[in-house]
């Protein structure tokens, strides 16, 4: 955990969030400024910088991470599609440095880029 950390403080229930779904390895939250119908983050409750910080080691748990992503989806109301983003770096508009994916749909995406 990272103490100056947003989401190691929502982990840690420090700060409030609507929490969707949790377990050993991830919380998933609905974002506070929303840019579609459904905006989830799906967070690794380890503190993981971002996917730049991942190897070949990793790829058990973000297996695990990447498959709960359909489930949570449909669950919230996204059956007919969504998109998944994960931002790495300062440079790509990751603002939070803490590995985690967001989830959208609820509307037409198709023509619409982040």
């Amino acid at each position: 955990m990272n103490d100056d950390c947003i989401f190691c403080k929502i982990i840690k229930k420090d700060l409030p969030a609507k929490i969707v779904f949790e377990d050993k390895e991830f919380i998933v939250f609905c974002d506070k400024n929303p840019i579609a119908k459904l905006h989830l983050l799906l967070v690794t409750r380890t503190h993981i910088e971002s996917l730049q910080n991942i190897s070949n080691n990793d790829s058990e748990w973000l297996g695990r991470m990447i498959s709960i992503i359909p489930k949570l989806a449909i669950d919230n109301g996204c059956k007919d599609g969504f998109r998944i983003v994960s931002n790495a770096g300062i440079n790509s508009g990751q603002e939070v440095p803490h590995l985690h994916f967001h989830i959208l749909g609820g509307r037409d995406l198709h023509r619409k880029m982040l």
